[in-house]
């Protein structure tokens, strides 16, 4: 064939093309198993970064399993109706309106033999993309142990400040239920406060946004739990 043709050259990149797609989708199924092993590993780390826990690369399942002594999935009236939570989708149950057919998940954490966290996860939209985070809370169901936010690509030095501890360590014994009402944290420009009397935290500095995003994120996301909470507190 001549080398020099049109015929020969269509059919020298179709080739090339077959054989590096090929090999790129044997790659991608090579790794696929890695791939999710390593969002697991990271997913485990953020989940125990809500209740102070710093979980060591190499050791993070068997720290994520001394730890984390049980995953449910319950519904909006607090019933539990499964006992695995750990690859619900949040960002797709965020979406749904309706809370009596969002699927949610708990993480329950032993810190020691008396101590009891229930890990809540939240997903939202900050200002350029997706945040999201886990809210750890006291078996009172009300107060908040702690919390671990993270984000896509919000703007370094303004709204990208909620993961830091800075910011994570406001919500600290802040309180979920005011009143004998179920009032998620509200996160507003320093100074202010809030008009219902919820607890509160600052907002970052220059990051409006993603402070905005953060509070209807918490709102959205810990809404759905208010059943299971007060029964919780009212154990």
């Amino acid at each position: 064939m001549n080398k020099q043709s049109n015929t020969y050259t269509i059919i020298y990149i179709s080739v090339l093309v077959i054989i590096m797609g090929a090999a790129l989708a044997f790659a991608a199924m090579s790794l696929k198993d890695k791939q999710q092993e390593n969002a697991d590993a990271d997913k485990m780390k953020q989940i125990l970064a809500s209740v102070h826990v710093i979980a060591q690369d190499g050791d993070i399942k068997s720290t994520f399993n001394k730890y984390i002594v049980k995953e449910m999935e319950i519904n909006s009236n607090g019933e539990i109706i499964a006992n695995d939570a750990f690859y619900i989708d949040i960002a797709k149950e965020s979406k749904e309106s309706d809370y009596s057919i969002r699927r949610l998940p708990i993480y329950v954490c032993q810190l020691n033999k008396n101590e009891i966290k229930y890990i809540l996860p939240v997903y939202g939209a900050g200002l350029w993309g997706p945040i999201w985070g886990y809210i750890a809370i006291n078996d009172d169901g009300s107060t908040i142990y702690g919390a671990y936010f993270a984000h896509q690509g919000e703007t370094p030095g303004l709204g990208a400040e909620i993961d830091k501890p800075l910011f994570c360590n406001q919500f600290k014994n802040k309180s979920l239920i005011k009143e004998n009402e179920f009032r998620p944290i509200s996160v507003i420009k320093k100074g202010q406060k809030p008009i219902n009397g919820e607890d509160y935290v600052d907002g970052i500095s220059g990051g409006t946004i993603t402070s905005k995003g953060v509070s209807d994120m918490l709102n959205d996301c810990l809404m759905p739990y208010k059943a299971f909470l007060e029964n919780l507190k009212n154990k």
